[in-house]
């Protein structure tokens, strides 16, 4: 694998824009994007944003069909630096914590947790049970983790847009990969 490669899951919980923007930026560092979307996603697509189904495709490098579990994503000899799932829905959450493979996109993240590499889990719930709570304990005990995009105010962000750009910034350092000209707190933001 010469190119580093990423699979992004977008499934249908509330925060289409984070798959987006993470699409955006994967394209600026010259990351291989694979992209799969859930078929609520693509609902949550039409309220949320005014994407359309192809703008958001031609973002990614490679597009798999949310049923084709034969696909190269579907297999662990398939080189990834791993999964980004930007938004995550409780039921998808649900299962990879029970190892159910129903689609492509958690047939993915199952083959990445099993192959030991990164899967980042941007979870858009709340408030949460102790259900929820203990799906994402399962998750993070098989390796993933769960990072719910939560805002951060120590940058001053100005629009949603800032918001949304720091979370999944910070997902996307998870795999390693560094986004230029983003303000780190203990460096470009002083106490």
């Amino acid at each position: 694998m010469t190119k580093q490669r990423i699979i992004v899951g977008i499934t249908g919980a509330t925060g289409f824009v984070y798959g987006v923007h993470a699409l955006k930026l994967l394209k600026k560092l010259n990351v291989e994007s694979h992209l799969v979307i859930t078929k609520p996603a693509e609902l949550t697509r039409e309220y949320e944003t005014d994407f359309s189904r192809e703008e958001v495709r031609d973002l990614a490098d490679v597009n798999y069909a949310i049923n084709d579990i034969g696909s190269a994503i579907s297999s662990g000899s398939f080189k990834t630096v791993g999964m980004l799932i930007a938004p995550c829905s409780v039921r998808t959450l649900g299962e990879i914590a029970s190892c159910v493979s129903s689609n492509l996109l958690t047939r993915a993240a199952d083959v990445v947790l099993k192959e030991r590499r990164r899967l980042v889990l941007m979870l858009r719930e709340t408030p949460l049970h102790t259900g929820h709570i203990k799906q994402m304990l399962a998750v993070s005990e098989m390796g993933g983790i769960v990072m719910p995009p939560v805002p951060a105010f120590y940058d001053k962000p100005k629009s949603l847009d800032d918001m949304v750009h720091h979370s999944v910034v910070r997902a996307l350092d998870l795999f390693g990969l560094e986004v230029a000209d983003f303000p780190r707190w203990g460096e470009d933001i002083k106490p």
